[in-house]
């Protein structure tokens, strides 16, 4: 079929695209010319919200014309209801991230709180992910370090175990933490299940911000141990009110009203802007986050709704409040369907007066001051990458800088790792690690040759190739991996440069970088950023690169150590490692221990014994 020789408008080319389109509820899917989703929305009438793209387009925004312009098709679903469009719009979002919607990055680097309330005796862990498993959550949280702080108090004013389940059921005896006053032991102790479990429901108190409520419930306790007269237990309670004290001194109050809400703010534009989400619960703030969002929505009201939908979707902990900067179109909708997944009435709410306006200017200021920092490091780091491309000689801004280390112990279990710097930032999803197949002795450089050839032999969109290549190293590994590149046909494609570190015996005072064809080290000028940037891209590979090989070598070390014992095939080895855990833990249990597990005699259990205290 012939192409016609002149482009239709947009408008002609649009009337075709949406012509069969419904007139129910449901979700578009925007693609441009590749195929690519670049856009998810959702109408409570497909073929009226598809049509308003298409009219009066001199009032769009520049976002909107930006994306019309590059709509090549246009994919409808149909639901039964809004809500379910509403629900299967956040889902398409996550699923494909098209460029022109609000796009949330994954909570899981996030730290949360867990509690396993389905145990007998629950245990405070953090953790980073939270399915619905039936465990209470709290977070996540966007400071580690206080999530860390926060267990620590609990774990001292609380006496909850701090054992694994694995412990917990063989433990034969108590471990210090009882001895300091800290755990009732329930892997050794008979210890009332409802006891812990009132212990567990103070913690929770706790965790929810509910600590004046905590407070007065453990002085009426203590004054009830009191009077029986059993001034231990009233001693312990006492000692847990003053630590409650002191912490609710630290906490700010902010509200009045002792609502759990959260308040959004937002500051930039569609090409870069910033959501903040303050938490406050029980009047108390909890927490502050930041989320960047690139090509998000140009309306405030569109991109407040598609962030509540996305953030609260899988939320452990909705607010009976939410407070924006606008309120969306679909408010009641939205109100709706939160209020849903927490089983009781959410509110959305723009306020325009009084105290919680005083809250949203907070967190518009936040939201604010969050942007400038990061614009100032982004252009900061701008600054360096083009430093950096005039001092290497290079046709091309080192946007993607990959950089390779290897690993031994004494030529066993070699390795090697790749790390990606994207932006001058870490890009984890990009990192790579390479068990080394063809090197047996300690050949560096032969490790080198081995791993540059199945790294660079795989270019392609999945693997794209960097604008420098950063190998740990002087003029050797450069050779070695410019020589590989002429195998592959990729010689001038891309930068290459090695980072050696200074030798203390020569006097030298700053790591040196070579280029190739260079028998000299390169001079970086008197910008101390430039070397500071190569180093720590060198660094955090070496840091990828020694911790795989140890995992490497643990596995070998647990494989041969096992092996040796005559009677352990691979199922006793797994029944083994899977309730132990390490060789160590094997090796610290007792012949009674292992012969308990199935498949493991007495006699099998003492020869266990014999040859792992050989080691």
């Amino acid at each position: 079929m012939e192409k016609p020789s002149t482009q239709p408008d947009s408008s002609t080319r649009f009337v075709e695209l949406i012509k069969g389109a419904s007139e129910s509820p449901g979700v578009y899917l925007m693609k441009d010319s590749r195929g690519k989703i670049i856009y998810v929305g959702k109408a409570i009438n497909l073929k009226k919200r598809l049509s308003s793209y298409f009219q009066r387009q001199d009032q769009h925004s520049a976002k909107t014309a930006l994306m019309v312009a590059r709509v090549a098709d246009i994919e409808t679903v149909v639901t039964a209801s809004e809500k379910e469009a509403l629900i299967l719009e956040s889902n398409l979002i996550k699923r494909h991230r098209p460029r022109f919607n609000v796009v949330l990055k994954d909570d899981k680097r996030y730290p949360s709180i867990r509690i396993n309330v389905k145990t007998t005796y629950p245990k405070i862990e953090i953790v980073r992910r939270t399915p619905r498993d039936g465990a209470v959550y709290f977070g996540p949280f966007s400071s580690a370090l206080a999530v860390r702080q926060t267990v620590k108090l609990i774990n001292k004013t609380f006496p909850l175990r701090k054992c694994s389940d694995r412990t917990l059921s063989h433990r034969s005896r108590p471990c210090i933490h009882h001895q300091m006053g800290h755990c009732l032991a329930p892997c050794c102790l008979s210890v009332d299940p409802a006891a812990y479990r009132a212990i567990v429901k103070e913690v929770i108190l706790f965790l929810k911000g509910r600590t004046p409520e905590l407070i007065k419930r453990v002085r009426r306790h203590m004054f009830k141990a009191s009077a029986a007269q059993d001034f231990e237990t009233a001693a312990v309670l006492r000692d847990r009110m003053v630590a409650l004290e002191k912490t609710l001194e630290r906490q700010v109050t902010v509200t009045t009203d002792f609502l759990d809400r959260d308040v959004i703010g937002t500051s930039g534009s569609s090409d870069f802007s910033i959501l903040t989400v303050m938490t406050l619960r029980r009047g108390f703030l909890q927490g502050v986050r930041h989320f960047e969002l690139t090509h998000a929505a140009a309306e405030k009201g569109e991109l407040v709704a598609q962030f509540l939908v996305q953030y609260y979707h899988q939320a452990h902990n909705i607010p009976v409040e939410v407070l924006v900067p606008r309120l969306p179109e679909n408010s009641s909708l939205l109100e709706e369907t939160l209020s849903g997944w927490k089983k009781r009435r959410v509110r959305i709410r723009h306020p325009r007066r009084g105290e919680k306006r005083r809250l949203l200017e907070m967190a518009e200021a936040n939201a604010k001051n969050t942007l400038r920092e990061r614009i100032q490091k982004s252009t900061g780091e701008a600054a360096v990458l083009d430093a950096l491309k005039r001092r290497l000689r290079m046709d091309r801004k080192p946007l993607r800088i990959e950089c390779f280390d290897n690993s031994n112990l004494a030529g066993t279990n070699p390795v090697s790792a790749m790390v990606v710097f994207v932006n001058g930032r870490p890009h984890k999803a990009g990192y790579r690690r390479y068990a080394i197949r063809t090197v047996a002795s300690p050949d560096d450089y032969a490790s080198m040759s081995e791993v540059l050839a199945r790294r660079y032999g795989k270019i392609g969109p999945a693997n794209p190739e960097p604008d420098l290549l950063l190998v740990d190293g002087g003029k050797g590994q450069v050779n070695i991996a410019m020589a590989v590149l002429a195998q592959l046909g990729l010689s001038g494609r891309f930068a290459v440069a090695g980072i050696a570190k200074k030798d203390a015996e020569k006097k030298e005072t700053a790591d040196k970088i070579y280029l190739p064809n260079r028998s000299n080290p390169v001079g970086l000028g008197s910008d101390g950023r430039l070397l500071l940037m190569l180093q720590q891209i060198r660094d955090e590979a070496h840091r990828f690169a020694i911790t795989f090989q140890r995992k490497q070598r643990t596995r070998a070390t647990v494989r041969s150590a096992l092996d040796a014992v005559p009677g352990v095939g691979p199922k006793r080895k797994a029944t083994l490692l899977k309730h132990f855990g390490s060789i160590k833990k094997i090796r610290a249990a007792t012949v009674h221990e292992l012969s308990e597990l199935p498949g493991i005699n007495k006699n099998l259990a003492e020869a266990i014994k014999r040859s792992l205290s050989c080691d």
